[in-house]
């Protein structure tokens, strides 16, 4: 059997921004082209001779990858798959490849539709969290306006009620100024903000002081800073806003969890970095500034990582859930975004700035 691949295709395909993976009848990797190099975080030295199995066949996912290879060797039959699960680097990513038999060599075609994916999830949960925060903000307005009522009714009938119960209209009239403070802050601020140059370290050197005084000393904050960050145009106050919501939200859920700590201490590791053509809102950004919050506590429920910019959802036992919604509402009034990863030990709330 001629073992030499059919035509000289490495000038070709070499230029390619598809991925291309050429595997002989063991399914063992002979070629990949630079784009596929990058795909697999992998050289063409060190994947020579792998079977081309462990790149393609995902364990999370139940298509017989094996077999349909096979299948094209043995039949001749093409085959495409859709927003297929591939695993590299011990994690999933999802691709569409296509399959063909050329002589007696596999060719795959592969191409990450990742980032298509997450900007399209991302404009969904956008579009998701502002209708909600709209539904938020009617029920506020028709709230508060009862609670001017009842609270001023409550004043009158104080007055003509003997002292002994003062206890129960003051208790009324406390709790009904509670419930308009709730709704406040479930309206949020509709403030516009006040742009000016500044370095980001600014506000972040402000919460970490005011973490430290709150803290005692029973959490670690580390800071790591990129110093050689540029300034941006933002609003100083409302990204100390923004930065402290977060952090204070750390903070509480580690201190409510401090049986989780008996191993390790509490830490808070705040840091800032250039990150390189990032989708924001759906529009793509050579650069932009990126802060990251991080905690080792016990992490975010998974079933609770998409909604936790919803109002009202908080997964702390004393948490009123607005602090998130808030932080990212004026994160979008800066053309920027948070997102969240969570496990036990390590969350991070990543928050995006466009630079360029």
């Amino acid at each position: 059997m001629d073992c030499t691949p059919p035509i000289d295709y490495r000038l070709l395909v070499d230029n390619l921004t598809t991925a291309i993976l050429l595997v002989d009848q063991e399914l063992n990797i002979f070629y990949l082209n630079s784009a596929c190099e990058a795909l697999f975080d992998i050289s063409l030295l060190r994947a020579k001779g792998l079977n081309a199995t462990h790149f393609l066949q995902s364990p999370n996912d139940s298509f017989d990858t094996l077999n349909a290879l096979q299948e094209t060797l043995e039949k001749g039959q093409a085959y495409t798959r859709r927003e297929a699960l591939i695993y590299i680097n011990h994690k999933d990513m999802y691709v569409d490849y296509s399959v063909s038999l050329l002589q007696n060599w596999l060719l795959i075609e592969l191409n990450p539709i990742e980032r298509m994916r997450k900007i399209s999830k991302e404009e969904s949960l956008t579009q998701q969290h502002q209708v909600t925060r709209q539904l938020i903000r009617g029920v506020a307005h028709e709230i508060k306006n009862p609670l001017g009522g009842i609270r001023g009714a409550t004043q009158l009938l104080a007055r003509n009620l003997d002292a002994e119960y003062q206890e129960f209209t003051d208790i009324i009239i406390s709790e009904v100024d509670r419930l308009r403070k709730l709704a406040d802050n479930m309206l949020g601020s509709r403030q516009l903000p006040s742009y000016q140059n500044m370095n980001i370290h600014e506000p972040l050197e402000r919460v970490h002081s005011l973490i430290i005084n709150q803290t005692k000393n029973k959490i670690t904050v580390i800071r790591d800073y990129d110093l050689s960050l540029p300034e941006i145009q933002a609003d100083r106050d409302q990204l100390i806003q923004v930065f402290l919501n977060i952090s204070v939200n750390a903070v509480q859920a580690m201190l409510e969890h401090s049986d989780f700590f008996t191993h390790h201490k509490p830490k808070l590791t705040l840091k800032t970095r250039i990150q390189r053509l990032v989708t924001i809102n759906g529009t793509l950004h050579r650069s932009a500034i990126r802060i990251d919050i991080q905690d080792n506590g016990i992490g975010i429920p998974e079933e609770m990582l998409e909604s936790i910019f919803y109002p009202l959802v908080t997964s702390r036992a004393k948490g009123t859930g607005l602090g998130l919604s808030i932080a990212q509402n004026i994160m979008h009034q800066h053309n920027g975004m948070i997102a969240c990863q969570s496990v036990p030990k390590k969350t991070i709330f990543s928050l995006y700035l466009p630079w360029e």
